[in-house]
Formats: structure tokens, sequence, C-alpha cells
């Protein structure tokens, strides 16, 4: 997977950008507001998504980490393609997200989308931010598992991921650390 390019921009257009790097030109698509922040011969980091699908591998490039992963769980929702879910990832985080879409907001980036698709959205949206929620309520930076593997050098994204794979009912700090090492060490 490729998490970022750096390089400079060399090329854009309404969609996308070319980003050099290494002698090498990536075609990275970018959100129309992305797009707006973006200068050709700046050098710059760009998060990307890979999509590869039966005919096709295009990147998908976001300005801030934050955009990205929220890519990620708009990709999760059925119906909402690649091309949507870039646009929609611009709010930066589901509940920004649903706050703009229960407001009835005029979304641009959500043209061509009708009234239900985005009801849809905003009720799988809804289910995603609760499980997001109860999974960092799960994880405390005060949570001894988590400051034990801390100290075992592992990042803390790492670490999160893992303990949110481990059944809320494992209450034992010792099981629980013994349980996310062998998630780790996959």
């Amino acid at each position: 997977m490729i998490n970022f390019i750096f390089g400079e921009i060399l090329y854009k257009d309404d969609k996308k950008i070319v980003v050099d790097r290494g002698g090498m030109g990536f075609e990275i698509f970018l959100s129309a507001n992305s797009l707006e922040k973006v200068t050709i011969g700046e050098e710059r980091q760009i998060y990307t998504y890979l999509l590869v699908g039966e005919k096709v591998m295009e990147l998908y490039g976001f300005l801030t980490e934050k955009e990205s992963e929220f890519f990620r769980i708009l990709k999760t929702i059925s119906g909402v393609g690649p091309k949507t879910a870039l646009n929609l990832a611009v709010f930066g985080t589901p509940e920004k997200l649903k706050e703009s879409l229960e407001k009835g907001e005029n979304i641009p980036e959500t043209k061509g989308l009708g009234a239900k698709k985005l009801q849809k959205i905003l009720l799988e949206l809804t289910g995603k931010i609760e499980e997001i929620n109860k999974k960092d309520k799960n994880i405390g930076k005060k949570d001894e598992v988590f400051e034990a593997l801390l100290g075992l050098g592992f990042n803390k994204k790492e670490i999160i991921n893992a303990l949110s794979e481990l059944p809320v009912e494992m209450k034992q700090s010792e099981q629980r650390i013994k349980e996310a090492l062998k998630i780790l060490g996959k």
C-alpha cells in the first residue's frame, strides 16, 4: 500500500494532479476542495489510497491524514464509491459531515446524490460514529495494557487497532496483553 507520496506537482486539472517522485509521475485524484489548495511546481506530501480493481488501478489523494482515514470509513458504506467518498472526505470527520447532512446544508461535493442516498449515508455514518466512539471508550490512554504495549515500542495506532480486536469481555490485563501481542506479531 502506498501511504503517501512526497514530490513536486507537475500537472493539475479539475480532477487530478501528477506528482513527480524519483522520475515517476503518479496520477492522483483529489477532491475539488484539495485541488484549490495545491499549485503546480510546489513540493507536497499527499496521503494516498490505492484502489485496485479488475480493470483499474487509481490513486486517491488527501492533504491530511485525517481526510485519508475518513475516506476509508466512507468507503465501507455500501453504495459509496471512491469518487463520492473522496469528495465527502474533505469534511475531515464523520461528525462534521453528519452535522452538515442533518442541517440539510447544500453540499456542493454531493451533486448527483439524491436525498435518499444522502439519508442512507447519514444513517450508516451514525452507526459508524457510534462504533468509533465505543472503541475509543474501551481504549483509554490511561489503560495499563495500552501503556505496557506503548512501552514495548509499538506505535499508538497499532496498539489501538490491536486492542479494538480484543473481546470486550476480556478484562484481565495479562490476558489482554498476551492477545494483543499475538495480533501485533502478525
